[in-house]
């Protein structure tokens, strides 16, 4: 029998970011980093303050659930008072503008989320909203009379897309003495909620909150607790980072939990919460990274798949969301340290890392290479600072982006050594010495050295990648593929996707399927624009198709970010001496030449 739907009541609040499209093409990190900081810092906490709940934060927006309509619109007035008095001294092409649209309906409830007829209502309607304003629903508006500081423009019947009712709102105005600033972002008043203090907590540290298991299955109890005790384990094998211990966590499970008095009862800075559901034949794994300084939503990701084998499934679910989960991580960290009035040598191998997931054009790497190097002049001991510096040098010299390309993989390989005297067990050490190995002709140690990676950490799925790579500059381009494809199963949404996309293309160049590798590199492309190679490889496949116009624009696009790209340093990069591969890469060098690549 199916589960009865859960049903309440709520005030829906939709916020989005006006023209985000726009910024984001002019400067694409720099607005996500100011997106990501309005909407944790200023709409989450003033969230928190009126009582309402993040359903989720995405990259220009929110979705946002209110018991009370009167706290809804007063934190959506707070939330804009607010961003008016930041954007006040911001250059106009650069201020971001939220509009704001609110509705009172029933919403049904699933887990952590909400939907429903409503829910679209109020969706459909922050179109309608004025840049920098409020749009509220007749419903909405009726339940608010009279309660609040505001005026209430009438805009009569609005036509909604999708939507087949017409539906009747007003414009929120609203005087600003009424609502002070201070109201959103100073301390609050004595009738107000006080802001939870900040976890005492001085490293990245995370609890696994026990998964929920929404219907009370007790089928699905093992498989809970499972993905929710596999997380715990993968997190652990982060270095420097503090996860709370299974036992420890679980005394949590069942109860209603707040995550802000969870921080400061376990000192951690994250906690992940998530719920496991049962739909018909499918499962639905839901989760959530939440800042327990402010209990802001930082991350929320859904897995939704066929159900089968629940033991293959928990396998396939925690690789996924580690790899997600890690780099998530890694960013809070970054973000946090650039506001560090001191960084310590942590610190800065966050910063670094953060460069490093942005793309790989020589100056990201560069400068991810130079907040290692700081990170190891404060601390020679650390580690993961000396791994990623030495992958930092492979990589480069992968990229045919450095002049000194023998001695960069000589240096990258010594200090992957040194590493792994000291901490034998690093699987990404191993996966590194492995592609500097791939890169210095020696491709079966190579993969021997992933394998190594592998038996560490089953979920490094870059380490797959790395086995397809090896694969093709032996004659074996044939395999390749599904080894790509074996990293893209375990974690689809990984930043080094394009780069994994990139190396199906390239075997699929080398065996002549020029078609398909184009198709490879286009959508690599799609993922991040930032790596050089893939745009040199496309334009070689596309002069080998004779589509010489989009060629020699691809080689462009690829010399624009590595201008010190010549045929000189590719042929020079042959990184094996296999007769096979050897003979495909002369049919690659003529798709060059073709779209106009430099001698040097």
């Amino acid at each position: 029998m199916a589960r009865e739907q859960q049903r309440r009541l709520a005030a829906i609040l939709f916020a989005d970011a006006v023209g985000s499209s726009q910024l984001m093409g002019r400067d694409e990190s720099g607005t996500v980093a100011r997106l990501l900081d309005h909407l944790n810092r200023r709409l989450a906490p003033t969230v928190a303050r009126r009582g309402g709940r993040v359903i989720r934060l995405k990259g220009d927006g929110g979705l946002i659930e209110f018991v009370s309509a009167v706290d809804a619109v007063a934190a959506a007035i707070d939330f804009q008072r607010t961003m008016a008095e930041v954007n006040r001294d911001e250059p106009q092409d650069k201020a971001i503008v939220f509009r704001v649209a609110l509705h009172l309906g029933d919403v049904i409830v699933d887990g952590d989320d909400i939907y429903g007829d409503d829910v679209n209502v109020a969706a459909r309607l922050e179109s309608q909203a004025p840049p920098g304003g409020i749009i509220i629903s007749h419903t909405l508006g009726e339940a608010i009379d009279g309660r609040i500081k505001a005026t209430l423009h009438p805009m009569g019947e609005l036509s909604l897309k999708n939507i087949v009712r017409p539906i009747r709102a007003f414009r929120v105005e609203w005087k600003p003495e009424d609502w002070p600033v201070s109201a959103a972002t100073a301390t609050p008043t004595p009738d107000a909620t006080p802001a939870p203090r900040p976890s005492a907590s001085s490293r990245l540290s995370i609890v696994v909150l026990p998964f929920a298991n929404i219907g009370g299955d007790p089928e699905h109890e093992y498989f809970v607790d499972g993905v929710t005790e596999s997380l715990t384990t993968d997190l652990s094998r982060m270095s420097g980072t503090l996860v709370i211990a299974r036992n420890t966590a679980f005394t949590y499970k069942g109860k209603s939990v707040d995550v802000t008095h969870i921080g400061r009862e376990l000192q951690v800075r994250y906690a992940l919460q998530g719920s496991v559901q049962r739909g018909g034949n499918r499962l639905r794994v839901n989760v959530q990274l939440v800042d327990t300084a402010n209990g802001s939503h930082l991350w929320a990701e859904r897995f939704d798949k066929p159900i089968g084998d629940l033991l293959d499934m928990q396998d396939e679910v925690v690789a996924r969301l580690a790899r997600q989960l890690g780099t998530q991580l890694i960013g809070a960290e970054a973000r946090r340290a650039e506001r560090a009035p001191n960084p310590d040598s942590v610190d800065l191998y966050f910063q670094g890392m953060a460069w490093l997931n942005k793309g790989n054009t020589p100056d990201y790497l560069t400068e991810a290479r130079r907040y290692f190097e700081r990170a190891l002049t404060l601390d020679p001991g650390n580690i993961e600072a000396l791994v990623w510096s030495a992958y930092v040098d492979v990589f480069m010299a992968s990229l045919y982006a450095a002049e000194d390309r023998e001695a960069r993989l000589a240096a990258g390989e010594a200090a992957l050594v040194e590493a792994l005297t000291q901490a034998p067990e690093h699987a990404w050490a191993h996966l590194s010495l492995g592609l500097a190995q791939i890169q210095t002709r020696r491709a079966a140690q190579g993969i021997a050295e992933c394998e190594r990676a592998l038996a560490i950490d089953r979920n490094l799925a870059p380490a797959h990648a790395m086995i397809g790579l090896a694969k093709f500059r032996i004659g074996r381009g044939e395999e390749t593929e599904a080894h790509v494809e074996e990293a893209l199963r375990l974690s689809p949404r990984d930043p080094f996707v394009p780069a994994w996309l990139s190396i199906a293309g390239d075997a699929k160049l080398l065996l002549g399927k020029d078609e398909e590798a184009v198709s490879l590199f286009g959508r690599a492309i799609a993922l991040n624009r930032n790596n050089p190679y893939t745009h040199f490889l496309l334009a070689a496949a596309l002069a080998n198709l004779d589509r010489i116009a989009e060629a020699k624009a691809a080689l462009q696009a690829g010399l624009a970010l590595n201008p010190k790209f010549t045929m000189r340093r590719y042929l020079a990069g042959a990184a094996s001496d296999h007769p096979t591969f050897l003979a495909q890469r002369d049919r690659v060098a003529d798709g060059l030449r073709k779209a106009g690549a430099p001698e040097g």
